[in-house]
């Protein structure tokens, strides 16, 4: 299934600029950065559960967000591209 990872790290504070980091680089983890804080993991149930987690252990509750948007796995006719587009398919193989 497509997962939509999208988040809002407070990066005031030193602590703030490594929980964006953190954030950041467990997101690439499981999938593709599509914009600046924006990730598309192909992903599993069980992968699924496991990256909210770690999303939740890494953030401050009162001064970051994340939103995750399920997009189940029909998600190709549920995105559409407009404007300058780099290359990627969320299929193909994912290299960390």
């Amino acid at each position: 299934m497509l997962v939509l990872i999208t988040y809002d790290v407070e990066t005031v504070t030193k602590s703030g600029q490594r929980r964006l980091r953190s954030v950041a680089k467990c997101c690439q983890n499981y999938g593709q950065r599509v914009q600046n804080s924006v990730f598309e993991c192909v992903i599993n149930e069980e992968q699924a559960v496991i990256l909210k987690a770690k999303l939740t252990e890494i953030i401050d509750m009162k001064k970051d967000s994340i939103r995750i948007y399920y997009l189940g796995n029909n998600y190709i006719s549920k995105v559409e591209q407009i404007g300058i587009k780099t290359s990627y398919d969320p299929t193909g193989d994912l290299i960390i």
